[in-house]
């Protein structure tokens, strides 16, 4: 009489924040993930830095960029199924922090439509990178309380936003080639021209790059920007007062 077939154990995946970009900023809990990673599928946007991080595993490059082309993310779903039936330690090592604007919704529900079992690892999200490469506080007392995380990135067959978050301090994703639209909007809704804006590209990399401009500017665009680009906007962005 023939043996049932044995039932192959699936393996466990981890969604895996990288943080904004420089290796070291990644947790320790990620480092030592990474460490033992059996097989690890990428962004475009992590460094040869944190690579190096895993030597011992199978890397996959499943880019994702805003605005270029990018692998489809029902196929990265697939191969993250995929590789949980032939890997113990998979891990979705994703820029920032995987709940933030990191599709990790839909990975999610790919991963568990299988029974394939979950775990998040929080990274260092870029707005907060961002604050404290310029040391600009993203609230400040009497000036600022409410914050706002946004893109103008949209699902295929989605609508875009027409308005924007109403707070003190707004942080834009991705909001490079947005800045001329995300500007008119905010102009539109009564903002001053002179509303304080930081713009960091790069955040965290040795190419980085801090600019300091007011709404006005903004709404001229930020053609000269090539690097993945956070916009953060508000009184809270002034230049303090280092003497005060």
């Amino acid at each position: 009489m023939s043996k049932p077939p044995v039932q192959k154990t699936l393996g466990k995946v981890i969604l895996l924040g990288a943080g904004p970009g420089a290796a070291d900023l990644i947790t320790v809990r990620g480092a030592r993930i990474l460490s033992e990673a059996d097989v690890v599928l990428y962004d475009a946007l992590v460094t040869d830095d944190m690579l190096a991080l895993c030597p011992q595993a199978v890397k996959i490059l499943v880019g994702k960029r805003s605005g270029q082309r990018s692998t489809a993310q029902t196929f990265i779903n697939q191969q993250l199924v995929d590789c949980a039936k032939n890997y113990k330690l998979v891990v979705r090592l994703k820029g920032g922090d995987p709940m933030m604007f990191g599709r990790a919704d839909e990975e999610l529900r790919a991963l568990e439509d299988e029974g394939i079992e979950v775990e998040i690892v929080p990274g260092i999200s870029a707005a907060l990178a961002a604050a404290a490469a310029t040391k600009q506080p993203l609230t400040k007392r009497g000036v600022a309380r409410s914050v706002a995380f946004f893109t103008s990135a949209t699902a295929p067959n989605h609508p875009e936003h027409t308005t924007l978050p109403d707070c003190d301090t707004l942080i834009q994703y991705m909001g490079g080639k947005e800045a001329i639209v995300t500007a008119q909007k905010l102009l539109a809704q009564g903002r001053s021209p002179d509303l304080p804006i930081v713009v960091v590209e790069n955040c965290s990399r040795e190419n980085e790059r801090v600019l300091r401009l007011r709404l006005a500017d903004l709404e001229k665009g930020l053609a000269d920007c090539s690097g993945p680009v956070l916009v953060m906007i508000g009184e809270a962005m002034a230049a303090r007062n280092k003497g005060g």
